[in-house]
């Protein structure tokens, strides 16, 4: 049987029980019908994995804490992503394959081209779910730091909080990767479908952002951010 990792958002110690969320119990129990006796992991995005031995599967499912252990799987690189926001599946599938990739914060960013615009209930119930993906892909990968989420931002916001070696992505832009001096922590700014325009490209370098091109061809959005994430962590990170 597959090894079953589970995210509860609690403190957690050794010789504890735990009666697991709803949401936990009724995977474990209805979904895998997972079996009594059995061992799962448990985290809750400080960095460590708690073995757990399960007790009972009816509707709440209740688990013991048997050890705790680090776990290693995090990149040296602390990587940011702000990405403009996409339409429908495409954002679900940037934020999940960008956790699985090893970034540690992902901003959405509204720009001129961003067809999505959220407001009030609409973007909480989006950020509600977005957050759930972002679980389940640290779950699928066996990170056990959860990626932080932040609230929207524009440009002018995002630029303004000094976000580390931003590097704004776009098919006019003459120097690659390999150009550029190693750093530790770095934010990877890409515009949503259609991109950033020229005025947004030029805002943001004349604050700082470094443009980055990463090949000769023009990539979809989602395709660079995966594309940008992959190779920093190959170059710089894990």
């Amino acid at each position: 049987m597959k090894h079953v990792r589970l995210y509860q958002d609690t403190p957690l110690k050794i010789n504890d029980n735990r009666i697991l969320d709803e949401y936990a119990s009724h995977h474990l129990a209805k979904v895998l019908r997972f079996p009594q006796g059995q061992e799962i992991t448990l985290f809750n995005g400080d960095g460590h994995d708690y073995k757990a031995s399960v007790l009972s599967v009816k509707k709440q499912c209740e688990v013991r804490i048997n050890s705790c252990a680090p776990n290693l799987s995090e990149s040296k690189l602390n990587l940011i992503l702000a990405q403009g926001v996409a339409k429908g599946e495409k954002m679900d599938f940037l934020m999940q394959k960008a956790v699985e990739l090893g970034v540690n914060q992902i901003i959405p960013i509204f720009t001129e081209r961003c067809v999505v615009r959220l407001k009030a209930e609409k973007l909480n119930k989006r950020m509600q779910h977005w957050r759930k993906i972002i679980i389940g892909a640290c779950e699928q990968s066996g990170r056990s730091v959860v990626p932080e989420l932040l609230n929207p931002l524009d440009l002018t916001d995002l630029m303004a909080r000094n976000c580390p070696h931003v590097f704004v992505l776009h098919h006019r832009a003459q120097k690659s990767l390999l150009e550029f001096d190693q750093p530790d922590q770095a934010t990877i700014l890409i515009g949503p479908e259609g991109g950033l325009s020229d005025d947004e490209i030029t805002y943001t370098m004349q604050q700082g952002a470094q443009p980055l091109l990463l090949g000769s061809r023009v990539l979809r959005t989602e395709t660079a951010s995966l594309a940008a994430i992959a190779n920093m962590q190959m170059l710089w990170g894990s």
